[in-house]
This record gives C-alpha cells, sequence and structure tokens, in this order.
C-alpha cells in the first residue's frame, strides 16, 4: 500500500482556449457597463426628481426613493452628484489619461476606455469641489494608484492634500454678519443669499446662525456685510426673535413663509411693515417680551 505522502496524484491539463476579438469586444462592453453603472442611476434619478415623475404616488422624491428602491435619504442625492462628477470627468480627461497599453514597438496607444470612477464612493470626496480640482484630483489619484483605478481612501487623500494647500486662512469674528455663499456645497443648497451670524470661529470654518438653524460653512461660503457693531447686534436680536418662533410646533406655514422670507434680508434692519407683521405673529404665538 503506498504512503499517503508519497502517492501520485494525475492531474488532467485544461487547454483555455485563447479570446478572440469579438469576446474581447464583449468583455469590455459589457466592463463599461458594469463601470457606468452609479453613472447611469444618477442620471435616471436626476430626471426623475427633476421632471417629478414620481407624484402620481408619492408627495416628496426622497419619499418614493425609499419605497421603490430602498434608498435613505442622501443616497439618490450622491447618486445624482456622483454622476454630474463622472460626466464631468468624461468631458474634461485630456487623452493621456486613458488606459494605455504597449505595442510591441514600445509606443503607447490607447485602448478607447479612460480610467473613469467605478462606484459612487470614489468621487464622493470630488463632489465639493470646482469641476477644474475634479480633474486634478482625479489625475493624480490615477497616478497614485499605479495608472489603475483608484479607490475612495485615495481619491480622499488627495483631496485633503489639496484643500490644505488652498485653505484661506479665518479672519471672521464672533458676532459677525455673513452672506452664506453656497457654490458647490449641496448642504447649502436654497440658502445663497441668506444671512447668517458667526457663532463659533474655526481655523477655517465658522459655525453660523441662520434663521432655519446653525450650520459649520467654510470661510468660502462666506461674505462679510461689514455691518456696523450696532447693526450686528440688531441683527443678532433678530435672529433670536426669529428662531423663538420656530420653536414653537404650532407655527403655521404662512408665519414659516415670512420668517424664510426675513431670513433673506440684504440690510440690517426691518421696514416698518415687516416689524409689525413680525409682531402680529409673536403676539399669535404669544412670545412677546
Amino acid at each position: 500500500m503506498n504512503h499517503p505522502a508519497t502517492a501520485t496524484i494525475d492531474v488532467t491539463a485544461v487547454e483555455v482556449p485563447e479570446m478572440t476579438e469579438a469576446e474581447i469586444s464583449d468583455r469590455l462592453h459589457l466592463e463599461r457597463k458594469v463601470e457606468r453603472a452609479f453613472f447611469e442611476a444618477g442620471k435616471a434619478l436626476a430626471e426623475l426628481r427633476d421632471r417629478r415623475l414620481y407624484r402620481s404616488t408619492h408627495r416628496t422624491f426622497e419619499e418614493y426613493c425609499k419605497d421603490r428602491f430602498g434608498f435613505e435619504r442622501r443616497h439618490p442625492y450622491r447618486l445624482i452628484e456622483a454622476s454630474a462628477v463622472f460626466d464631468n470627468l468624461m468631458k474634461m480627461c485630456p487623452n493621456w489619461t486613458q488606459n494605455k497599453v504597449e505595442t510591441d514597438t514600445a509606443e503607447i496607444r490607447s485602448d478607447d476606455g479612460q480610467i473613469l470612477p467605478t462606484a459612487e464612493g470614489q468621487v464622493r470626496p470630488l463632489t465639493k469641489l470646482e469641476p477644474q480640482q475634479q480633474q486634478q484630483v482625479w489625475l493624480k489619484a490615477v497616478e497614485e494608484a499605479g495608472g489603475k483605478v483608484p479607490s475612495a481612501r485615495i481619491v480622499k487623500d488627495v483631496v485633503q492634500q489639496i484643500m490644505e494647500r488652498t485653505q484661506v486662512p479665518n479672519t471672521y469674528q464672533l458676532g459677525e454678519v455673513c452672506q452664506i455663499l453656497a457654490l458647490d456645497n449641496p448642504d447649502l443648497k436654497g440658502k445663497s443669499g441668506c444671512w447668517a451670524i458667526v457663532s463659533q470661529v474655526n481655523d477655517f470654518s465658522c459655525k453660523v446662525k441662520m434663521w432655519d438653524g446653525e450650520y459649520t460653512v467654510g470661510v468660502k461660503h462666506l461674505k462679510s456685510y461689514e455691518y456696523l457693531p450696532g447693526e450686528c447686534e440688531q441683527m443678532r436680536l433678530l435672529c433670536d426673535r426669529i428662531h423663538k418662533l420656530r420653536n414653537n410646533e404650532n407655527l403655521e406655514e404662512a408665519a414659516r413663509a415670512m420668517l424664510r422670507q426675513l431670513g433673506e434680508l440684504k440690510r440690517p434692519y426691518l421696514t416698518a411693515l415687516e416689524e409689525k407683521l413680525l409682531n402680529v405673529v409673536e403676539k399669535e404665538y404669544a412670545i412677546v417680551d
């Protein structure tokens, strides 16, 4: 009887046939579909949202996405934002960022496939950057990944490096009244032009108090109104009055609309009519000093 350690095992060699040109073409085509999956999803979601194609069954886009796709509130917006970045990279990336293949003559040629993101997480750090910065970061991330699709961690690290180099020192003061500049920050959507009061000063950002709550924003999203100290104090008092009203859970939509309008003032005072209206609402909800 042969000892197991010295037993001979016959292995049948399996010949793997070479892939045909048609199969290689099919593989490339299917790979492109996989790569573009999140991009196509984001484009479709954007159209569903913009055309309100959910309105026959759902009151809001968020409710529709949760019921139809199981998406939590932020996920559909992340896909939409990511698809915009993907679209931007496709348009902006020059030919030399495409995948390179060496030929027999040691020349470099393109295989007609750009090195582009394959998942939403890879482009999430890019969504807050300007289009030109998105390209710059992606090229650097591809380089650091050895000419392959970079991981989300690599992209995030490159974004952090660029942000540290371009940060503007914070010169804002506590109590200063500023205008919100939404720019490319999706968290400030709908807030552009609103006034805010600086409540905390950080190295490169400020916590500000607006008519509907507190936000932490980068200094590039703020523009000082350069109000006098007395004018800043008037706006702080107005902000306090607005917040007292907003804390009332029974506040009607008409009153909320008025507060929203006051949150977009471009001057450090109320007109006589605005003061009267605010007084009426405060008395209605028993908020009178």
